[in-house]
């Protein structure tokens, strides 16, 4: 893992340069309009809220036994604010190091600022939603003592956005078609996910699939948390910190190989 303690030891030393690069993404998104941050909130939170409003609202429905909650809108937003965070840092951090590829080729900078900057610039926006849910999500959880496990829980999903947007980066830089083929997952991974039913109601023969998706584990601990106000199970742990140190050895195996091509790639 020498490669990647290298990256992570380069991303320390330049840690205020990273910090003044998310600041001015974050202003970039919503520079020259009328609400300004505003709009930044307003895409989740209205995808939030038509969410409730139709399966809770309009349609009235309700899970059978054995689902975490009754209504379905409550218990879809819990998952649905961690994934649009995730689809959100992987998307942009998978076409980070091609967007930086001038700047790159000039400037001996570190590569993983750039992924970085990505995931953390989509935290800045999704993590104070989720800290909302937090608040609004007091009748399930009722602050029990075992909410003290949620800062680690978050810690763990944003390093496995950081490793997986800077794997993906890499290999978009050495083929392009790796974007197109991400974003169709990205399309289609909450539906082999537990963000839209619980995982009882997947067939049994086919539950290995959900954990094929990054993101299961990391939901699976939210609806724990939020919904039960419950320390997530072992298998949440387990199976973060497979995809933690699958793509770490990934990872650094790709640093490895791609350390002299990557800029010529870009």
């Amino acid at each position: 893992m020498r490669a990647l303690r290298e990256e992570w030891a380069a991303l320390w030393r330049t840690r205020a340069l990273l910090l003044l690069m998310v600041r001015r993404e974050l202003a970039g998104r919503y520079a020259g309009s009328a609400l300004g941050i505003a709009w930044l909130y307003a895409q989740p939170l209205l995808t939030v809220a038509v969410y409730y409003l139709v399966f809770d609202v309009v349609f009235e429905m309700r899970f059978g036994e054995g689902a975490p909650v009754s209504r379905p809108g409550a218990y879809l937003i819990v998952g649905l604010v961690p994934w649009m965070a995730f689809s959100d840092s992987v998307s942009r951090g998978m076409m980070s190091l091609l967007e930086a590829g001038t700047l790159l080729q000039k400037n001996p900078l570190p590569t993983v600022l750039f992924p970085a900057r990505a995931v953390l610039s989509s935290a800045g926006i999704y993590l104070p939603l989720l800290l909302v849910l937090v608040l609004a999500y007091a009748p399930y959880h009722h602050f029990k003592p075992a909410l003290l496990v949620l800062p680690l829980l978050t810690l763990a999903m944003l390093l496995l956005w950081v490793l997986l947007a800077y794997v993906l980066a890499i290999l978009t830089a050495a083929l392009r078609d790796v974007a197109q083929v991400v974003g169709f997952f990205l399309g289609v991974g909450a539906f082999l996910s537990p963000v839209l039913f619980p995982p009882s109601m997947f067939p049994p023969a086919l539950s290995w699939l959900l954990w094929l998706n990054p993101m299961t584990p990391a939901v699976l601990g939210f609806q724990s948390q939020l919904l039960a106000g419950a320390v997530p199970a072992l298998e949440v742990w387990v199976g973060l910190s497979a995809w933690l140190l699958g793509l770490a050895g990934l990872l650094n195996l790709l640093i490895e190989r791609s350390r002299e091509q990557l800029i010529d790639w870009l």
